[in-house]
């Protein structure tokens, strides 16, 4: 049952862990720019998906001024990405352009007779029915639907990533082995001792007392 226990919370931290790198780590999509505009937005449950106030152009608590960014995929699908800084906490993306990405995006606007195909990189998933946007971090054109990249940055990311866990699992096992174990079998020596003593105790204090009640009989013979 332990073993169970074990694999079950590894398994789900594994997963929590994979859906925050995939939202987290950049992607880029190829589309076509059909439409941008701005936006006041109520941000309310589902705000952990969205920039932070401070950074954005809040007009109150749940509200704020947004920029989005409507494409088409490929394949036809449409896809809309939100436009937002993203400062210096979180996501480390440290954007601070917004105005100036909306902009480009703007001149790069085309149509489906003659498109213009550019490389948006994003981060965040696109959820309709929570209002949720990937958030878009640059645009630049490419010359087809059909180029693609390979995402060394996000592989270099999760190798460092593993190195880490592995390094401070190693850490942690040392640890555990050169104070804990020590500490844990001094304790049950230590206990394994006072045991003995109490027990030598016992027998005497039964010697003793067997002796006493052994006088008392002798008294009345």
């Amino acid at each position: 049952m332990w073993s169970a226990l074990k694999w079950t919370v590894g398994i789900i931290l594994l997963v929590i862990a994979a859906l925050f790198l995939h939202y987290t780590l950049p992607q880029r999509d190829v589309v076509r720019i059909t439409n941008t505009y701005n936006r006041l937005t109520t941000v309310g449950e589902n705000a952990i998906f969205y920039a932070t106030p401070d950074v954005g152009t809040a007009e109150s608590s749940t509200t704020r001024d947004i920029r989005f960014i409507e494409a088409v995929r490929p394949n036809g699908k449409v896809i809309v990405y939100r436009n937002e800084d993203t400062g210096w906490i979180w996501p480390p993306f440290f954007k601070y352009d917004s105005s100036n990405l909306q902009a480009k995006a703007s001149d790069m606007k085309s149509t489906a007779e003659a498109p213009k195909w550019v490389a948006i990189t994003k981060y965040g998933w696109r959820i309709a029915w929570l209002s949720i946007y990937p958030n878009a971090i640059s645009v630049r054109p490419v010359e087809g639907p059909d180029v693609t990249f390979f995402p060394w940055l996000n592989i270099t990311i999760i190798v460092v990533l593993v190195l880490l866990v592995l390094i401070i699992r190693r850490m942690w096992l040392q640890f555990w082995e050169r104070m804990v174990d020590p500490a844990v079998k001094s304790v049950g020596q230590t206990l394994d001792d006072i045991d003995a003593s109490a027990d030598a105790a016992r027998q005497r204090a039964r010697t003793r007392w067997g002796r006493f009640w052994a006088w008392v009989r002798s008294l009345f013979r």
